[in-house]
């Protein structure tokens, strides 16, 4: 299998399909940059603080999550523009995970960066407000959601698990969450997760090189493996959307080879969906 691009990431996050643009972006939290390919042409945006993940707003508008807060990223010039600021003032903390939902929109988590215990959390956008609707969690991640917008998924990566949180109309959070996978007794750490188009929680999963499907009930049903150890998370684009990038990292793997770190486009047996527009 080869990379989809060879610039190797410490810590690969957060891919996205861009629908106008038809690129794939993603990108390299810990170096403060995002990345992506526009047909055969590298492309690179550097920041003055972590990102890790986003949401399309119009063709060249991409609203990120950052270790400050959301901003307007205009990928013309590269220009931030601070839409809330969000834990802003805790210099322990950044962003993490995040992913558009299907009422436009955009939630993203935040974690300790040494992961301390409990000082994550997933908030969420939604038309100028920004609420926090998860708490208490150490790496969060996994937030992706069911076609028909009314749940949501996210992880806890330490505690290998993942919860299923019933939405409103609106998308908003509408009772409890309840466990939907428990993969600690295999040693499993569920990282970035996507739905496909037939509801199918696909997730990555850190340090195992693999994307694992698992169905509606929590049964798993497929397994994609890739080159880079430290699987991040998938992301699904391409014309009929089967085509899955798959992000990794360097971050903690000891004299890694040239295979480490890398995006990697594999061909999955199940199409994707195209991420939502975020509305602003």
């Amino acid at each position: 299998m080869n990379a989809y691009d060879d610039r190797p990431c410490e810590l690969g996050e957060g891919p996205l399909w861009h629908p106008e643009r038809r690129q794939f972006f993603w990108f390299d939290i810990l170096n403060r940059r995002l990345l992506s390919r526009d047909g055969g042409r590298a492309r690179e945006w550097r920041f003055d603080r972590m990102a890790s993940a986003a949401g399309w707003v119009d063709r060249d508008r991409l609203m990120i999550a950052t270790e400050t807060g959301l901003a307007l990223l205009d990928l013309r010039d590269g220009s931030l523009g601070d839409v809330a600021a969000v834990e802003a003032d805790d210099p322990e903390t950044r962003s993490n995970d995040g992913r558009a939902d299907r009422q436009g929109g955009f939630w993203f988590s935040t974690m300790g960066k040494s992961a301390q215990a409990g000082r994550g959390s997933i908030y969420r956008y939604y038309r100028g407000q920004v609420r926090r609707v998860v708490e208490g969690l150490t790496i969060s991640n996994a937030i992706c959601f069911a076609p028909d917008g009314r749940s949501a998924y996210y992880s806890c990566t330490k505690a290998a698990t993942v919860w299923w949180l019933p939405l409103d109309a609106d998308g908003w959070p509408d009772g409890p969450a309840q466990l939907f996978l428990d993969l600690s007794p295999e040693g499993a750490n569920p990282d970035g997760a996507v739905v496909d188009s037939e509801g199918g929680f696909c997730c990555a999963l850190w340090g195992l090189g693999a994307v694992r499907r698992y169905d509606a009930d929590g049964k798993q049903t497929h397994q994609i493996a890739v080159p880079g150890r430290h699987s991040s998370c998938p992301a699904f684009g391409g014309e009929d959307f089967r085509d899955m990038l798959v992000t990794t990292a360097l971050e903690g793997i000891e004299k890694p080879d040239a295979l480490q770190g890398l995006p990697y486009l594999v061909r999955a047996p199940f199409p994707g969906l195209p991420e939502p527009r975020v509305i602003l």
